[in-house]
């Protein structure tokens, strides 16, 4: 391993080529303490402009204490102006009116508001190894699976299978980045799990595309 490598709770983990940290990349579980957020290790999120509450600036409708949670896995990478809609930013819509009269008298369990039902208030779950593009938006309860890849200003909601590169509003599965076969073999081999030691001296294989190379590595580490 590299001795270079930073930590997963650094809070600014690219270092530039002067030396300085880039104020703009953030390791996420350095910076977010919110007992709604689910966040594993190297995942990172960058902004052009960085905030002083990443959570408010990534999820601003996820505040503590509501029914909902956003969850997070290890190596994934956020890229500038990514919001997730989580549900608490859901408005009732099966009724006449979608205004929420309970948000400026006291909340509670009113009428003018969704009933807190799992249903109503999903969680939302990001796999390992997803790249979010820039100004994607992930809407209430979507799952998005291990690999896939979101692409710029996507509007992702449901189902996202893993290894799907997705696109557009609403955004569609515009090819599969591997065949089901691959596809299971990587999700078998789970490599965002293995120590960060093991997964740098396999960074070749799991950066390129030699996924036989991959599960031997795998099977020697067994």
């Amino acid at each position: 391993m590299p001795a270079h490598f930073p930590l997963p709770e650094t809070r600014h983990p690219l270092i530039l080529p002067d030396g300085t940290p880039h104020e703009g990349t953030v390791f996420l579980k350095a910076v977010i303490d919110h007992p709604n957020w689910e966040v594993g290790d190297y995942s990172y999120a960058s902004s052009f402009d960085p905030p002083e509450d990443w959570a408010a600036r990534l999820a601003p409708w996820l505040h503590p204490g509501t029914p909902e949670s956003l969850r997070i896995g290890r190596f994934c990478q956020i890229a500038d102006g990514v919001r997730f809609v989580t549900a608490s930013a859901n408005h009732r819509y099966d009724g006449i009116s979608t205004y929420p009269f309970a948000i400026f008298d006291g909340f509670g369990d009113r009428p003018s508001l969704p009933s807190w039902t799992p249903e109503n208030f999903p969680d939302t779950v990001i796999g390992n190894d997803v790249w979010i593009g820039a100004g994607a938006m992930i809407l209430p309860g979507a799952r998005i699976g291990s690999g896939a890849i979101i692409g710029a200003g996507a509007v992702v909601k449901g189902e996202v299978p893993p290894y799907a590169v997705m696109g557009g509003n609403p955004a569609r599965v515009i090819r599969r980045r591997f065949d089901e076969a691959c596809i299971a073999g990587l999700l078998d081999i789970a490599w965002w799990d293995w120590p960060i030691e093991d997964i740098l001296a396999a960074e070749s294989e799991i950066a390129g595309g030699d996924i036989a190379a991959l599960r031997r590595i795998a099977a020697a580490r067994a």
